[in-house]
């Protein structure tokens, strides 16, 4: 019909919709999001043995929910996944070989020769990703300043290949002797290794973490090797599924560092994707508390296998230039392989819905490391599992409703998750109950206290600080972790079961970038500083191109690790103006001492500071995502149900909510369980609840 006003037919808007899917150990999570803000999403089970086909069973089901066809999907597509994660804890990466200078094949064993717990005669450290006798040596040298002092010789590199081929190595990761201040022999090897092995995978430690400290680079550089075999390949087969099914637009990877980038380069740099789901979940976290207008907030991301937090200061995460992976103990730091890439400081503080509760040498009961995952799972899912886990505690005290589980797409087995917690319960000489709800407890304060440890460390005072809850289990559990730590309230967002799908749908393209350059602050080259700052705003501006940006799209944010000289650790510091352009020593120095002082209280304005690193972050446009506001409108009263729970003390029926029916600013007196079709809410006894506009759930202890 034409519009008799201009002579041509009115233009019909057309709907874009952009699709995030974040595959977890236990659930991969799928939210479809369209440009008004409105959401569709779903869970289904993660399928480990096939990542693929979880990923797409999630797509149909949330296409076939909003009634959107696959080409419909004219937004960004985007991916978080444990596929490196997996790769590393079950070790079933492909023959990997490490190349260091002649005379440093032991650095995996020897590490650091830091011990993180000074008094154990059997201190424990994770075995070694490359085995010694996949470990070589190479004849060169190249001196602290970067002078070539001995080139690498082709035949030695022919050689090399050789022995590679004869063991039948798929990925190599090649880690020389200062390389971080001149690759120009480990690019030597590289193109060497790739004329006589064009098949094979090669990481270069001056690409992957061009950092001094020789350990954590190998590490670094070995972790990419490890899994880039599996990587590379399921990205290109995603990328190559995603357009058989009618979808176009390339798919954008999640990276550790809080930022989305093309999936060529995640591919080539898989180290980088370690933390990718928690990150997006951070990210989702620091949007909420932009829209709640809440400059200091702890997120509270508990999912099926673990649960991580993470401190919001000022609407940003904090960012951290180091973190651990596969640690033996998993709240000991220093007990893992180290890892010197950017990433959301964030810290597993505790377990996930399918982490199994046991006994332990002296009796006790506790809960994790080990999970359940989504295969065989808990008890309660009836595929197998026989130990007890927090869901099945969950379900045994009446906080999960067996027949609603996932709106009843998947009902629970709660004969089998009192099987399950009976059997424990009998070595522990305790009642089926008594053992779930000893379950409920140490699992809260074993992430209170993990949590604390936490905020202390970074200098940030938690006492207070309202936590944002989301996960699978994160809002079951979020009220307990929040009164240990003495918080002022609990937020539970809209579609928190799938919060970071979403946080990877409100993140925007990025990559942070790291290279040292060691040197007295009052003694700073400025040519040489210039040098490394555009070989790194060089890196990310391509590196976003291919992501789609153009430059005019791009944003540059610098920084610095820095430290008193004669100090072994850096202080990062985010520098407001571009190095290059002010050459500004004072400016820095004043941005450091503010940044100690912060952390540790004093400054020694005597000593030297010392510059050890520089930072680029090359940013895309910034994510502007709508809010839908709620209304009223169409919603009737609907007075709560019952349901018996045997959380507390005093055993009965608590108010049953569903959440779709809850008014604005209506007041939920605990103990309640408000429900939707992924989530399940727990408000314990003396705390009240609330609904606010942008549909988030606010708890508060009474008196608070």
């Amino acid at each position: 019909m034409k519009d008799p006003t201009s002579g041509t037919a009115p233009r019909i808007k057309t709907t874009t919709y952009s699709l995030a899917v974040d595959i977890g150990g236990t659930f991969t999570d799928i939210v479809l999001r369209a440009d008004d803000g409105t959401l569709f999403v779903d869970k289904t089970l993660s399928t480990h043995q096939n990542l693929l086909e979880g990923f797409f069973r999630g797509v149909h089901s949330v296409l076939d929910k909003a009634k959107v066809e696959p080409a419909s999907l004219t937004g960004v597509v985007v991916h978080a996944t444990t596929v490196v994660t997996n790769a590393l804890i079950e070790r079933k990466g492909p023959p990997t070989a490490l190349v260091t200078t002649e005379g440093f094949r032991d650095i995996l064993s020897i590490r650091n020769e830091h011990r993180y717990e000074m008094f154990d005669l059997q201190i424990e450290f994770p075995e070694p990703l490359v085995p010694a006798e996949f470990t070589f040596g190479i004849s060169e040298r190249t001196f602290a300043d970067g002078t070539i002092r001995k080139a690498v010789h082709p035949a030695d590199i022919e050689k090399l290949a050789g022995e590679l081929r004869a063991k039948g190595i798929a990925s190599v990761a090649v880690c020389l002797l200062n390389s971080f201040r001149n690759a120009a022999n480990e690019e030597a090897v590289l193109e060497g290794l790739k004329k006589a092995l064009p098949e094979i995978y090669v990481s270069l430690s001056s690409s992957v973490a061009p950092q001094i400290r020789e350990y954590p680079r190998a590490s670094t550089t070995a972790v990419n090797a490890f899994t880039m075999p599996i990587t590379e390949p399921y990205l290109k087969a995603l990328a190559g599924k995603l357009i058989e099914e009618g979808i176009k637009n390339k798919p954008l990877i999640m990276l550790s560092s809080g930022g989305v980038i093309g999936a060529d380069i995640a591919g080539r740099n898989p180290v980088r994707m370690i933390e990718s789901g928690p990150a997006a979940g951070a990210l989702a976290a620091t949007h909420f508390a932009r829209q709640l207008d809440m400059t200091r907030l702890l997120s509270f991301d508990m999912g099926g296998t673990t649960a991580k937090a993470c401190l919001i200061e000022d609407f940003a995460p904090l960012v951290t230039g180091a973190f651990e992976v596969d640690r033996v103990y998993r709240f000991c730091e220093g007990s893992g392989m180290p890892l010197t890439i950017p990433s959301i400081d964030m810290i597993e503080i505790g377990a996930g819905g399918g982490s199994i509760a046991s006994v332990d040498s002296l009796g006790l009961l506790k809960v994790g490391p080990r999970s359940a995952g989504s295969e065989p799972g808990p008890a309660c899912y009836g595929r197998g599992g026989e130990q007890a886990t927090v869901t099945d505690a969950d379900v045994a005290l009446g906080l999960l409703d067996p027949d609603g589980f996932l709106g009843g797409d998947m009902p629970l087995d709660k004969t089998a998750a009192l099987h399950a917690l009976e059997g424990l319960g009998k070595k522990l000489g305790t009642g089926t109950i008594q053992t779930a709800r000893g379950i409920f407890r140490i699992v809260a304060e074993t992430m209170a206290l993990a949590a604390r440890a936490h905020a202390t460390d970074r200098g940030v005072d938690y006492r207070g600080m309202p936590l944002l809850a989301f996960g699978g289990a994160g809002p079951v559990h979020a009220c307990a972790v929040g009164e240990l730590l003495q918080s002022t309230s609990v937020i539970f967002p809209p579609q928190a079961s799938v919060l970071s799908a979403f946080g990877t749908l409100v993140t925007p393209v990025r990559l942070d970038l790291v290279r040292s350059g060691l040197s007295r602050l009052d003694e700073l080259e400025w040519t040489r500083v210039d040098t490394i700052l555009d070989s790194m705003i060089e890196e990310g501006n391509a590196a976003l191109g291919d992501a789609g940006c153009t430059t005019a799209d791009i944003h540059l944010n610098f920084g610095a690790d820095l430290r008193y000289f004669g100090q072994q650790n850096e202080v990062t510091v985010f520098l407001e103006t571009n190095p290059r352009q002010e050459h500004d020593s004072e400016a820095i120095r004043k941005a450091f001492e503010t940044a100690y002082f912060a952390q540790y209280g004093v400054t020694p304005s005597h000593v030297p500071i010392e510059v050890v690193s520089w930072r680029v972050t090359a940013m895309g446009p910034e994510i502007t995502v709508q809010t839908q506001r709620l209304t009223d409108e169409n919603r009737t009263d609907v007075p709560p149900t019952k349901r018996t729970v045997h959380l507390w003390e005093d055993d009965g029926q608590v108010a049953l909510y569903q959440r779709n029916h809850l008014r604005i600013a209506q007041t939920i007196a605990g103990p309640a369980i408000i429900e939707e079709r992924e989530t399940t809410i727990v408000i314990p006894p003396r705390w009240a609840a609330t609904v606010n506009e942008i549909g988030c759930i606010v708890a508060t202890r009474n008196g608070i």
